[in-house]
């Protein structure tokens, strides 16, 4: 008989998409789509490792709560784990996130602690201070801290990157992802580069994101930070797990733009992906003076569209933010 002893089991081995409508260049563009994981992200992946090494270290022990800052979807990848493997879980995500997502995650156990956006990172009531507070308030308690935890790019070089390596038989020559924490493209880049040092490696950001201007010029610009929409990617801070120097380039992209993207990749590939998704899409389009014909170019959609049904695949919300 065939079959997966838990959920966790059915993590990884994500398939390859070729992208025919919506791109704007002669290149081969492959859509690796992380919305076949189980919790419907890439952050599954790097959920389960956060945990795993924090067992192997005894950081964690039975009955323990896990207290987690997210956007979402790492929340989600945790519930797979502590549902698994017995423990609690407590969210906390800043009020910008989507009705669905806050859903999704008390329907998989997690208690959610809303925060406010538009506050530092630092301030006593942002989502980062928050979860620290609350691990340092409840016993037997562990904070992964995403941003700063190098297990998170240390799933990635393990899994996905020797994923799309093996994909594409060594042929892929431009890797382009979302950055938020930057396991992702940390971990990938680095395997991608390991193979083959020519393989270009793009990070894409939100306007209203410091880290396209602190790549290219290393100084951390309070001016680049305001409000944005878009979920996911970009930061206002500098999370540890960023390697800039595996970062050949940064694109920016709008809100407007990685929303109308995402529509267009439901409609005219059949692939139901997220709001960030549609940023990396546009993102290839925005760059397509830099790719040939030859080319082999991965982007990496991080999760699935059920997330924003009420947000960006919602016509009147689409309206109300003046994109349609």
């Amino acid at each position: 008989m065939q079959f997966y002893n838990n959920i966790l089991e059915t993590i990884g081995n994500t398939p390859l998409i070729k992208l025919n409508s919506v791109v704007e260049t002669d290149a081969l563009v492959l859509a690796k789509v992380e919305s076949f994981n189980p919790g419907h992200s890439t952050k599954d992946r790097m959920a389960l490792k956060m945990i795993e090494d924090a067992e192997k270290e005894g950081i964690i022990s039975s009955g323990a709560t896990i207290i987690e800052g997210t956007s979402g979807n790492t929340g989600m990848g945790l519930a797979l784990v502590c549902i698994e493997r017995g423990y609690k879980l407590i969210c906390t995500i800043s009020d910008k996130q989507s009705k669905e997502k806050m859903d999704i995650l008390r329907a998989m156990g997690a208690e959610i602690h809303v925060c406010p956006t538009n506050v530092e990172p630092d301030h006593p009531d942002s989502y980062y201070s928050v979860a620290k507070r609350l691990n340092n308030e409840i016993p037997n308690s562990f904070y992964p801290n995403q941003y700063d935890n190098l297990s998170n790019r240390l799933a990635h070089y393990e899994t996905t990157g020797p994923e799309i390596w093996d994909q594409t038989k060594g042929k892929v020559t431009h890797f382009i992802v979302g950055v938020g924490t930057g396991g992702t493209i940390s971990g990938i880049g680095k395997f991608l580069k390991e193979q083959n040092p020519n393989v270009k490696i793009w990070g894409v950001d939100s306007y209203g994101s410091v880290y396209k201007k602190y790549h290219e010029t290393g100084e951390f610009d309070k001016n680049e930070i305001y409000p944005y929409l878009t979920e996911g990617i970009g930061e206002d801070i500098i999370a540890k797990n960023v390697d800039f120097k595996l970062i050949d380039y940064f694109e920016k992209v709008t809100d407007k733009d990685g929303a109308i993207m995402a529509r267009r990749l439901a409609k005219e590939e059949g692939i139901f992906a997220g709001y960030s998704c549609g940023s990396a899409v546009a993102a290839i389009n925005q760059l397509k003076n830099k790719l040939k014909s030859t080319d082999v170019v991965v982007v990496l959609l991080h999760d699935h569209g059920s997330r924003y049904v009420g947000k960006l695949f919602n016509d009147e919300w689409m309206k109300k933010m003046n994109f349609l």
